[in-house]
């Protein structure tokens, strides 16, 4: 017999991070097929932008983990090649050309830190949670100023920031809200740091602004977490139950079993619609949304490059 939940019993907290929620907001099927399907659709190939950044992030946080004597330009340019991603990219000269650019670009950061000024944290989790939501994520660089922490977050994509970017950032104000509640330190100041310009794009929440983005991730979480429990009843039900053997008959279960992405009822798929749009060209299921692919034109896997 299926359990039914018990009258007045506290709902699970749901529990995510900034970007589960960014995707639900962006669009649903995505977060349908990067969070629930299982197996999870094949993505298409890697994209070099990303190269770019995860080897850029990677370098800088080995830097700051680096002896004191050994945090210099030249470190961090040795980090950056010794771990470069070269998945994505046209070819080999154009892999070496951006290994060259990337270089640079660490390696003249840090000359514009104090490599004495030991973070708080570099890639450091940190989690808190409320009454609907927990939430957890990861901060690039948590900085101690003064008696504040200051969360920092590194930029490489090729389009200018502004002031809004860091003020909107949910996941910037989550990450404020996480490390002060963990660390018994406020926390009010965010920033984006754009390696390519050099730019530093700062904003300061105020205790009002940080709790009006907390209640927003609860938001988001409460109408997620229905979609994502429809989702489960629908196929992830016990196969011995009716109400398994229903859903398996319904959703073609069998299919999953092969390797393919399990498929909903019509009802169910509802709550999870996509939302074309431009950036449908740049989403990893583009081949498996029939939207999304008359959305926008197909792109090369490096062509988020700033050539």
């Amino acid at each position: 017999m299926d359990q039914l939940p018990l009258e007045g019993m506290p709902r699970r907290l749901y529990s995510c991070t900034p970007s589960r929620l960014n995707t639900w907001l962006d669009c649903r099927r995505r977060y349908r097929f990067t969070y629930l399907d299982r197996p999870q659709p094949a993505k298409g190939p890697g994209w070099a932008h990303n190269s770019v950044g995860a080897s850029v992030h990677n370098a800088l946080a080995g830097w700051w983990r680096e002896p004191y004597e050994r945090r210099t330009p030249l470190t961090a340019a040795l980090l950056l090649t010794n771990g470069w991603i070269k998945e994505g990219f046209r070819d080999e000269e154009q892999s070496a050309r951006w290994l060259g650019r990337a270089r640079d670009l660490v390696s003249g950061y840090v000359s514009t830190l104090d490599p004495a000024d030991d973070p708080v944290g570099v890639e450091r989790t940190v989690a808190t949670r409320t009454k609907v939501v927990a939430l957890s994520g990861r901060i690039d660089r948590l900085d101690r100023r003064g008696d504040e922490l200051v969360v920092v977050d590194y930029k490489t994509g090729r389009r200018p920031l502004t002031q809004d970017d860091a003020r909107s950032s949910l996941a910037l104000a989550v990450y404020a809200i996480a490390a002060s509640r963990m660390m018994r330190t406020p926390c009010h100041q965010v920033e984006l740091h754009h390696l390519p310009t050099g730019e530093i794009v700062e904003w300061r929440h105020t205790d009002e602004s940080l709790e009006r983005h907390l209640r927003r991730a609860e938001e988001v979480a409460e109408e997620a977490s229905v979609a994502d429990e429809r989702y489960r009843e629908a196929v992830a039900a016990p196969p011995g139950s009716n109400r398994g053997r229903a859903a398996q008959a319904r959703t073609g279960q069998g299919q999953a079993a092969q390797g393919t992405a399990p498929q909903v009822p019509a009802e169910v798929d509802a709550l999870f619609a996509p939302n074309p749009g431009p950036i449908c060209s740049w989403c990893d299921f583009r081949r498996h949304c029939p939207e999304g692919r008359t959305a926008g034109p197909d792109r090369n896997p490096w062509d988020g490059l700033a050539e």
